[in-house]
């Protein structure tokens, strides 16, 4: 590694890195980004001031690039870059993972801070795999065993479904992460409406707590890198001016877990009021078996 300079900036997570210049990137330093990216899960670079073919290059270099499948940039016209600006409704301010209705969720961001208020507008990551440990044993185990539902309802595609494991297994760490988050998970499958809602708001409040979480002050041109597969992150909507971000993002993988231990729970014996509550999973389930 040349002389980078690196600051941890939680306890929990992220890491600030200095000295690097992401324009102009060699095949080492990509291997030591992902090596710093495993260990810290968020990764900053201040006074990058990258264009956007050299933002684009860079993700590139960590696998195939994709749009984002239902919000239309503002401004940019750019097939691979995803934009969002705060007076186009562009503030992300609910906890989420990137695209997790897609039956393979972005594996990586990399972010662009074009345009930033003087206050405010700050970023939140929170470590999923750390979320896990710290739960007790019997509620680690009940997790392991669960997959969940997400859907693209924020974007008004509720059609757009995947099912996905509670508890993610990072495919390079090993390590088991919470995989679900406030804006895109409705539904735990093996679990009736009432239970599912109760483990879930438990979960995404859980993954929240301060503990587990990095906040980031934000300066135009720099850039931020994250996992997908082990954060959440949420912006804060306590601003005024203008903020502008634009964005790559990594093609996914498929994420994997233990496995279902349950078959799913959908209220078969008979229709009644409370049935509406299985409506959705009922027909995503049958959708992929006519697949």
């Amino acid at each position: 590694m040349k002389n980078w300079d690196i600051n941890r900036l939680s306890g929990a997570l992220g890491a600030e890195v200095q000295g690097i210049d992401l324009a102009t990137v060699s095949s080492n330093d990509i291997a030591e980004i992902r090596r710093l990216l495993a260990e810290h899960m968020v990764l900053f670079f201040p006074q990058q001031n990258l264009s956007v073919e050299d933002h684009v290059a860079l993700g590139r270099h960590f696998g195939e690039l994709e749009g984002h499948p239902n919000l239309k940039n503002p401004y940019l016209d750019h097939p691979e870059v995803f934009e969002l600006a705060a007076s186009n409704g562009g503030v992300a301010d609910e906890w989420h993972t990137d695209l997790t209705f897609q039956e393979q969720p972005s594996l990586m961001s990399i972010l662009n801070m074009v345009k930033c208020p003087a206050t405010g507008g700050d970023t939140m990551w929170t470590n999923l795999c750390a979320a896990f440990d710290a739960l007790s044993p019997p509620i680690q185990e009940l997790c392991a065993g669960l997959t969940a539902l997400h859907d693209a309802l924020p974007h008004n595609h509720p059609e757009q479904m995947a099912i996905h494991p509670v508890v993610r297994i990072h495919p390079e760490t090993g390590r088991k992460a919470l995989y679900v988050n406030e804006h895109f998970t409705r539904r735990i499958v093996e679990m009736n409406a009432p239970e599912s809602a109760a483990l879930l708001d438990f979960l995404t409040g859980w993954v929240q707590n301060p503990r587990f979480t990095v906040r980031y002050r934000w300066s135009e041109g720099a850039i931020g890198i994250w996992d997908n597969r082990c954060t959440q992150h949420y912006v804060l909507n306590d601003f005024s001016e203008e903020r502008v971000i634009q964005r790559v993002t990594v093609v996914g993988d498929q994420p994997t877990g233990e496995g279902a231990r349950w078959p799913a729970w959908l209220n078969d014996d008979r229709r009644s009021a409370i049935s509406r509550h299985d409506r959705q999973l009922a027909l995503f389930l049958k959708s992929r078996n006519r697949d």
